[in-house]
């Protein structure tokens, strides 16, 4: 993989998991326990340093399995989610 500021050689560090939230005031980390992590795979570039994260495959395949199923507009052609009940683009309505 490619350096996309130099152009170097990008070399993989590992995998990790970030966490998602935030710690609040009243309820402390619950909040940030209750969002869950996110896996990255983390690349160093050995010119400039620079690091770069990529959601690792994993997450995507968990993503797409519990994404909403999607569905075209008859009228404009764009595909969204299916809980709507009208085109949220065009606003053509069943």
């Amino acid at each position: 993989m490619k350096c996309l500021r130099c152009d170097g050689e990008m070399k993989f560090i590992g995998s990790e998991k970030l966490q998602l939230g935030k710690t609040g005031w009243i309820l402390g980390d619950l909040p940030n326990l209750l969002s869950g992590a996110l896996g990255v795979g983390i690349y160093c570039c050995d010119k400039c340093g620079k690091y770069e994260f990529f959601r690792t495959e994993s997450e995507c395949d968990e993503e797409e399995e519990n994404s909403m199923p999607q569905k075209s507009c008859p009228k404009c052609g764009k595909t969204y989610d299916m809980d709507y009940y009208r085109c949220p683009f065009c606003k053509y309505e069943y």
